[in-house]
């Protein structure tokens, strides 16, 4: 298998494969999804729920169709271009762009569930009781080391 693999690797279809937008599109595309599995660790607070929700179906909304034919030939067109759909259907397939909108379309939907949870079906509440609850065991704690520590100042003298 590695073999076959190498030796296709120096032959002129992977020197035409390597030099076309097939491969250089969905290299350049990547930076979406790998900059949305980087925010999964950002706070809830500054998703935007719009341009998550607007990615999220830039990588995954099937094209309309309706019955007057120039209207489809024309969002096929438009939404083939953009879509996974386009990945699919073209003649080779683009399984790297097809990845590439299947892994943005993951994460988009993961951050999708973290603004919908943090907003709308009380995160935001948890999150301040959590906060809350964590900056009284704080204070606690360094009530317990001062005292502690004056304990052992007057013990000494």
């Amino acid at each position: 298998m590695a073999s076959t693999f190498f030796h296709w690797l120096r032959s002129p279809a992977a020197r035409e494969y390597f030099f076309s937008t097939h491969f250089w599109g969905p290299i350049a595309n990547w930076g979406l999804p790998l900059a949305a599995i980087a925010d999964l660790k950002k706070d809830e607070e500054v998703i935007s729920g719009t341009m998550t929700s607007a990615l999220a179906a830039y990588s995954c909304v099937p094209p309309v169709f309706r019955s007057d034919a120039l209207l489809i030939q024309s969002t096929k067109k438009i939404n083939s271009t953009v879509f996974m759909r386009f990945a699919w259907r073209v003649d080779p397939r683009n399984y790297l762009l097809f990845a590439c909108h299947a892994t943005n379309t993951t994460a988009q939907l993961t951050q999708g569930y973290r603004f919908v949870n943090y907003w709308y079906r009380g995160g935001k509440e948890k999150k301040a009781l959590e906060a809350a609850s964590s900056s009284d065991s704080i204070k606690g704690k360094v009530t317990e080391a001062v005292k502690a520590a004056q304990a052992a100042s007057q013990s000494t003298k």
